[in-house]
């Protein structure tokens, strides 16, 4: 079985700096896109930052210049480098994987559990 595993998160002030980190455990063949999104309360899901597998990569037009993503395709890896938080960036972040093929079977998408972000004004 294929899951991931997120960790990073927590409360920072705004101006401050959070990584957030993902990985897909399991046997994994490939992965198409992994990227992170985000849902504040009474709010929509939304997608942060994704980056395929050809390493082409898109941010929500809120984060560019302050949000990096980076993914290790040998490893199953992606992480988010948040800089210069802001309070409108507190949410519960998620991290999500499309289009897995893994020994135990394709997954057409698979998402974390979901880490909190709180920034304080």
């Amino acid at each position: 079985q294929v899951q991931l595993v997120e960790s990073g998160g927590g409360l920072v002030q705004a101006g401050g700096s959070l990584r957030l980190s993902c990985k897909a455990s399991g046997i994994i063949f490939s992965i198409n896109a992994m990227g992170w999104y985000r849902q504040a309360p009474g709010k929509q899901r939304e997608l942060v930052a994704a980056v395929t597998s050809g390493g082409s990569t898109n941010y929500l037009d809120s984060v560019k210049g302050r949000f990096t993503i980076f993914r290790d395709g040998t490893k199953n890896t992606v992480d988010l480098q948040m800089n210069s938080l802001k309070p409108e960036d507190t949410a519960v972040y998620y991290c999500n994987a499309d289009r897995i093929r893994a020994r135990s079977g394709y997954f057409s998408s698979l998402w974390g559990q979901g880490t909190q972000v709180t920034v304080s004004s």
